[in-house]
């Protein structure tokens, strides 16, 4: 089964838990002050450059994020998004650092899009040496606050990070991950 084959049926799983669990929620959404969040799943690296070169990978992936609310419907903040790999000795590192705005289109429900822009890099180590290049980044995506507390969400997400990192090298990582946020 192929990555995308993959991230489909998981994303299609995690449709199947949430929509049950988000119907049956005991706790109203509410969005007011700081937030913060975190998450860890799986993640598709890819990777192309100007010169023909080109990959693909699997792995695991985890985000960082938090910030402030501007209305019910609008939150806004800072995030950080890794995807890590290490194979015969070598670390590779995709990563992410963006400004962020996440929107609710409908305030009671929990259903946010996100977009921002940023900071992408892309590693590589091995012992004691590494090298990385870096440049501008753009995040995009989804997610589903299920509540199970009054200030705390179950929150899967589908992500999209991509990075022009110089020397005509373009990455990009698809992302699906649960997490926690605290409102």
């Amino acid at each position: 089964m192929g990555h995308l084959s993959r991230c489909l049926a998981l994303l299609a799983g995690l449709c199947l838990v949430v929509a049950p669990v988000a119907a049956a929620q005991s706790h109203p959404q509410t969005r007011q002050g700081f937030w913060i969040g975190f998450g860890f799943g799986y993640g598709s690296l890819s990777f192309s450059c100007d010169s023909g070169c080109s990959g693909s990978q699997g792995a695991v992936s985890g985000y960082l994020k938090m910030g402030g609310t501007l209305s019910p419907k609008l939150l806004i903040g800072g995030e950080t998004n890794a995807w890590v790999k290490s194979e015969s000795g070598t670390t590779f590192t995709a990563s992410n650092a963006s400004a962020a705005v996440y929107f609710y289109p409908s305030p009671a429900s929990g259903l946010f899009l996100r977009g921002g822009l940023g900071y992408a890099s892309l590693s590589a180590s091995q012992g004691g040496s590494s090298a990385s290049q870096s440049g501008f980044g753009a995040v995009f995506g989804l997610g589903y606050d299920v509540r199970v507390g009054t200030n705390t969400s179950i929150t899967p997400v589908a992500n999209f990070n991509w990075g022009s990192i110089g020397s005509g090298v373009k990455q990009n990582v698809f992302q699906l991950a649960v997490g926690v946020t605290f409102h």
